[in-house]
């Protein structure tokens, strides 16, 4: 597989990002041209950027396996959000960043033919961006996802709350408001037919398992079709590589 670095200035952002794309090999594209591809946005976690991915895990080899074009993008510390500083992620990743690709690369695939999923923090911004807008993924996946606003509340004394507060704003409003995942999953639930398949996973010695479970239990009481999976294991590469291939199963059969 070919592996390409871009360094741009995103409008949305003001500022240059990294960017990873995972392409075939000329004698293996087998005549199926990247537009025709099915493309799998792959988000990495709060201490990493989209290197990560590439640097620590197989996703090479299984992008050759099922001739998949990989997009890692790099967001920062900003948990996929438009933070109150003006610096839109989410915008960025969800409008500005499909249009590049598709005037850079003619990337642009059917809802059918993209996914998304992430670790820890891009497990965060794969929901988000599957939820809120069902009518663009056909599956998305979430590995040890920080995927409830019970990490805002779970540890009082956590010395991260002046960081989230940059990302979030106000602390006090999170609940309830465009970045709770309980608000994207009553919003699904009103249509669930039109959901695409949703993968969420966590190792069962892993800090975040409260907040799968709590997800997991969200789900169930709303009717939202959800394939679960825990399994032994910590917050750690090991168990993400592990993940990629069980989601890209399960969303590809």
């Amino acid at each position: 597989m070919a592996v390409i670095r871009l360094d741009h200035i995103a409008e949305t952002t003001k500022v240059i990002l990294p960017l990873y794309v995972i392409l075939p090999d000329p004698g293996r594209m087998g005549g199926i041209p990247l537009s025709k591809r099915k493309v799998l946005y792959l988000l990495h976690g709060l201490s990493d950027d989209g290197s990560a991915w590439q640097r620590f895990s197989s996703i090479e080899v299984v992008a050759r396996d099922y001739g998949l074009v990989v997009v890692m993008p790099s967001v920062g510390r900003s948990f996929y959000t438009d933070m109150p500083n003006g610096q839109r992620f989410f915008s960025y990743l969800m409008d500005e960043l499909p249009q590049y690709l598709s005037d850079v690369f003619n990337i642009s695939p059917a809802r059918e033919d993209t996914l998304i999923a992430g670790l820890s923090m891009g497990g965060y911004g794969a929901l988000k961006a599957g939820l809120l807008y069902p009518e663009r993924f056909s599956a998305v996946g979430s590995f040890s996802g920080a995927i409830s606003m019970l990490l805002l509340t779970a540890r009082p004394d956590d010395p991260r709350y002046p960081e989230f507060t940059s990302i979030f704003g106000d602390l006090s409003k999170v609940t309830g408001s465009v970045h709770d995942p309980s608000i994207w999953l009553k919003q699904a639930s009103e249509n669930v037919s039109s959901l695409p398949k949703l993968y969420v996973s966590c190792g069962r010695q892993d800090d975040l398992l409260m907040l799968n479970r709590h997800f997991q239990s969200q789900c169930q009481s709303l009717g939202i079709p959800l394939e679960y999976r825990e399994g032994e294991g910590t917050h750690d590469w090991p168990f993400w590589d592990r993940q990629i291939s069980e989601f890209l199963k399960f969303a590809l059969a």
